[in-house]
């Protein structure tokens, strides 16, 4: 591979990189956001069964 892929290639995975970590502080904040209006209200979360299942096998694909 010469040169010069190989510095494309540095580059737009330095972007993707760039743009995947501000998609995640975003994904944090909203977290933190929706965290706190839930403690104030002291309600419990309540999530239908199509949800409990996205979260579950998103959680397993974590690790």
């Amino acid at each position: 591979m010469n040169k010069q892929v190989q510095i494309f290639l540095v580059v737009l995975a330095g972007w993707m990189n760039r743009k995947q970590q501000k998609v995640i502080e975003y994904l944090l904040e909203e977290n933190q956001i929706l965290k706190q209006q839930f403690e104030s209200t002291g309600k419990k979360l309540r999530l239908d069964n199509h949800q409990r299942r996205n979260l579950a096998n998103r959680g397993k694909a974590m690790g």
